[in-house]
């Protein structure tokens, strides 16, 4: 055993019981983390607003501060742009996220000095935790793939700003530096083609004991250092044992991904954001994700049939219920309050609390009153890909509205590993799972209203070349799985096979 894998063991156990103490706290953690917030907002320009210094209990915090989004948020964000102190949290952040939106253009997102160790703390006690249950410590004396965005950061009002992968690339522990790839400078590179040709350059003889990033951004990885040395990734990286993955789904790119390795692997699942590290796999033989209930974030849920309506349901930890389907809602020490991220979640198990992504809340398809969501599209995907023994690359799902004769239906785009033998076949197997899933999208095929859907097959590489076309090719970017209108379904046209 190397020094830094035996000096990791003693450490991976002290954190690891620490997790599962806070398993046992987490209602009682996140109610004294509420008030934490109270006491500092109480002397915030946010605060003041709201009345802060009168709220005692939590439903008085609910009917005081309001859910926003972004754009609501704006006009508190762009005074702490101009250097104003006090504004949503005490003094000025130390960085901005720097963040593209779909809906609000770049987004500016504060991490303050109390909010930091939030977003470096979660994913090394996911690694901790995953060396404590496993044993397996030697991948800490190898080499690690940690691919951030630039960590070269721009000013805004004097405030450090970039991606928050950038920014989080600058808190590395020294101990890992030495073993941490791709180097500074290939990091520094802006052009996503140059920069994964250098990260393999830099890769490819090195031995890789860890690789975290997107799903497809380690599938572009894989492809490139296949493409240059004719093997799997196992062959090329014998001792590589752990794979760290987040930001989309990893079940419809599981297949490949272990494809391209040439074995089975141990994964670990990370749900972070700019604002902020929600969850962590603790666990490999539990499904789902612990909740960080103790992290300087207070946690509220709404229930996705209510919200955006008025009076909509606000439930803290202890109401939740296993299988509910909530639109995530977060409080914090980086001065964000009632925000809603966008992102949609399901318990798993409220003994401890573990979730699963179920979705965003912008991306379905309701265009005929189905409300699809991502969780159905992708539970549908996979078990027909499954079935027939098929791999896919990536796909996204949009409306087609029929304009004169005929009827409207669903179009999914899918780039196929190999093209099912009998499409046609493989579209309505598809089509009955989708159905299974909602009940919604059945009654509307079953009524005669909608046709079954209909596939286009996306050539090779078609979703890399769409995403290069609007300028979003990179490791932090993703397509989103499903619209309600036809923006990305027309730029792929061009992309069909």
């Amino acid at each position: 055993m190397k020094i830094k894998s035996f000096l990791a063991k003693p450490f991976a156990n002290y954190i690891h019981k620490q997790i599962k103490k806070g398993m046992t706290s987490a209602v009682a953690d996140q109610q004294a983390i509420l008030q934490q917030l109270l006491k500092t907002g109480t002397k915030t320009e946010f605060g003041n607003d709201h009345d802060f210094a009168n709220i005692k209990t939590y439903e008085d915090f609910v009917q005081r501060v309001p859910i926003r989004d972004y754009e609501a948020f704006k006009p508190y964000i762009e005074k702490v742009k101009e250097g104003k102190h006090n504004i949503l949290w005490k003094g000025l952040p130390i960085y901005f996220a720097k963040t593209s939106g779909t809906t609000s253009g770049v987004k500016y997102i504060p991490i303050t000095k109390d909010s930091i160790p939030n977003h470096i703390n979660t994913a090394r006690n996911a690694l901790l935790c995953y060396m404590a249950e496993t044993g397996n410590h030697a991948f800490a004396d190898g080499k690690l793939i940690f691919l951030s965005g630039s960590p070269v950061l721009e000013r805004i009002g004097g405030i450090p700003t970039g991606r928050l992968s950038g920014i989080v690339n600058h808190h590395i522990p020294k101990y890992l530096r030495a073993n941490q790839l791709p180097s500074y400078e290939t990091n520094c590179i802006e052009d996503w083609e140059q920069k994964l040709d250098k990260i393999v350059d830099e890769t490819i003889n090195e031995n890789m004991t860890l690789i975290s990033g997107i799903p497809p951004w380690m599938q572009m990885y894989f492809d490139r250092l296949q493409e240059r040395s004719g093997k799997k990734i196992s062959e090329l990286f014998p001792n590589f044992s752990v794979m760290v993955q987040g930001g989309v789904n990893y079940e419809p790119y599981k297949s490949k991904l272990i494809e391209s390795i040439g074995k089975n692997i141990d994964t670990i699942e990370l749900f972070p954001a700019s604002e902020g590290f929600f969850a962590f796999q603790d666990t490999i033989t539990e499904p789902g994700m612990l909740l960080n209930t103790n992290s300087g974030i207070f946690f509220e849920f709404i229930p996705v049939s209510e919200f955006g309506k008025e009076g909509a349901t606000r439930l803290s930890l202890k109401d939740v219920k296993v299988g509910a389907n909530y639109v995530l809602i977060i409080n914090s020490n980086a001065g964000l309050w009632g925000y809603n991220i966008g992102d949609t979640i399901k318990f798993v198990s409220t003994d401890p609390y573990r979730i699963i992504v179920s979705g965003r809340i912008k991306h379905f398809i309701s265009a005929f009153g189905e409300h699809v969501i991502g969780e159905e599209v992708e539970s549908a995907i996979l078990k027909t890909t499954a079935e027939d023994g098929i791999h896919i690359r990536e796909f996204t799902v949009a409306p087609y509205i029929a304009q004169d004769n005929g009827k409207s239906y669903h179009e999914w785009f899918i780039e196929f590993e190999e093209m099912p033998p009998d499409m046609p076949l493989f579209a309505k197997k598809l089509d009955d799972h989708l159905r299974e899933k909602n009940v919604y999208y059945d009654d509307l095929i079953s009524g005669n209203i909608l046709e079954r859907l209909k596939i286009s097959p996306v050539q090779k590489n078609g979703f890399t070349e769409y995403m290069r076309s609007i300028g979003k090719l990179g490791g932090q970017n993703k397509v989103p799985r499903l619209s309600n209108d036809r923006i990305i379904a027309e730029g792929l046209e061009e992309f069909l096979k």
